[in-house]
């Protein structure tokens, strides 16, 4: 089961090389226009900068990607940055990486892993956000029958997020849409059976 990831909010890290400063930039997107938006604002930003490359991802399974080296030589700025991207499964993700010439040439070889150093070095600044789409349902249910049904639910992978107890029992849950399958299936059962009553299920959400 592969999942993806993005951060839970904008950041930013500087890596100098050879006297070259490299800061690099990540920031949640959801969108191309999003993400082209967070690269100008950026490059305004540094508007003196020698370079402002960047690359983005987007799509439920990162299925839209594009970048820019923005002036250093073909090939070893832009695909660099969304390697670095890709290798941590990274999706809704936008990252530029602003430099400052320092005087000092660093070859071909060089700027290619500055550049997938600059936002390695960004990406592992703290825990990435796994970015999961989950469904909620709120369910009646029997005393007879509670503990039983918190117990199967939890087997296939879904949390409780809140319970209430009165005449009945009443339970919001929560499951990963890659999961939710075999969990609507055996609710269906149960609620065909009596056993409960599903009263609402909410659309997915991230």
């Amino acid at each position: 089961m592969k999942y993806y990831y993005s951060v839970a909010q904008e950041r930013k890290i500087e890596t100098k090389i050879k006297r070259s400063r490299f800061i690099a930039h990540l920031h949640y997107v959801e969108s191309m226009k999003e993400a082209k938006d967070y690269i100008s604002k950026i490059s305004v930003e540094h508007k003196t900068a020698n370079h402002n490359c960047w690359a983005y991802i987007v799509g439920d399974r990162g299925e839209t990607f594009h970048s820019s080296d923005a002036g250093e030589p073909s090939g070893t700025a832009g695909q660099p940055m969304l390697n670095a991207l890709k290798k941590h499964n990274m999706t809704n993700i936008v990252t530029v990486v602003t430099r400052y010439f320092g005087g000092v040439k660093l070859g071909i070889r060089g700027l290619i892993e500055a550049y997938g150093q600059s936002v390695g070095n960004a990406i592992a600044k703290a825990p990435l956000k796994k970015l999961v789409k989950t469904t909620e349902f709120n369910i009646i249910t029997t005393y007879d029958f509670g503990e039983i049904l918190k117990h199967k639910i939890k087997n296939m992978g879904a949390d409780i997020l809140d319970s209430e107890y009165s005449d009945k029992i009443k339970l919001k849950i929560s499951i990963e849409d890659q999961k939710k399958e075999e969990l609507e299936k055996y609710l269906g059962e149960m609620e065909r059976a009596g056993k409960i009553e599903v009263l609402v299920m909410n659309p997915p959400s991230q």
